[in-house]
């Protein structure tokens, strides 16, 4: 996806003023778009209230403090268990929370009812996903952008109702593919009831450019034939590396055709 998100923004006139994100997930295509300076902001959205206190803190002052504590946690079960079953009431703490969480969990699923480790990888159990040299880089990086980056603890459909007459700004849109009663998008995320059509509605009448992920199926393209959007199957890998494709839609899809 970020080859084609480059190329997406490089075939526009100007460089955005602001790239917004409403279904934030890993964050990794808003910190791209920072970190390589293809828009002057981002704005990134996420509903689920333990991401956004991940990224809250990774914007703000206690992130030193976030950097340590990884730095410093010795993973076993013990300590994982005594994070995990905490009930953190300041910010950083439950940031810290969120990321053991994510590290641990099997395929790093935050939604209800995922598992941890038992075995891993290579048979390290729930030290197979911890690297703390890894994490502490990924955060100085993040440090290094953070001042053209802005986190908002929102619905994604509702922030994107704010931008409707930005003309300045653009979007990727990546919901949870909760479409047809497909289910990977429930099993990934907290927060995956989605009203699809209200999602197409307010997306045609974005006066800036967007490009939007969805799976691949009749409803999905049903949707988009309706409100005249450009629609291009890409192939990718599902969490469990199965080949499959999703559909790219936007208003306009000539750059990715030629």
């Amino acid at each position: 996806m970020i080859p084609l998100l480059r190329r997406w923004l490089a075939s526009m006139s100007r460089k955005p003023a602001c790239f917004v994100e409403p279904f934030l997930g890993g964050g990794i295509v808003s910190l791209t778009v920072a970190s390589e300076e293809l828009a002057n902001s981002v704005v990134m959205v996420e509903l689920d209230d333990e991401v956004a206190a991940v990224w809250k803190v990774l914007l703000g002052n206690r992130v030193y403090w976030l950097r340590e504590r990884i730095g410093e946690f010795t993973v076993t079960d013990k300590s994982v268990r005594e994070v995990l079953d905490s009930s953190p009431i300041s910010l950083h703490q439950k940031a810290f929370r969120t990321i053991v969480k994510n590290r641990v969990s099997r395929g790093g699923i935050l939604a209800p009812g995922a598992g941890i480790h038992k075995f891993g990888e290579n048979g390290k159990g729930l030290r197979s996903r911890w690297y703390p040299e890894t994490l502490q880089k990924r955060i100085d990086g993040i440090r290094r952008v953070r001042s053209k980056m802005k986190s908002i603890e929102g619905d994604g459909i509702q922030i994107l109702q704010r931008y409707v007459n930005d003309s300045e700004s653009v979007y990727f849109i990546d919901p949870p593919y909760t479409v047809a009663g497909k289910r990977v998008g429930s099993r990934l995320y907290k927060h995956s009831d989605l009203d699809h059509e209200l999602l197409f509605q307010i997306s045609s009448r974005l006066q800036g450019d967007f490009l939007m992920t969805y799976n691949n199926c009749p409803e999905v393209q049903r949707l988009a034939s309706d409100y005249h959007f450009d629609t291009l199957p890409i192939p990718m890998k599902s969490t469990q590396h199965a080949e499959m494709t999703e559909l790219l839609i936007s208003p306009n899809l000539d750059w990715v055709k030629q």
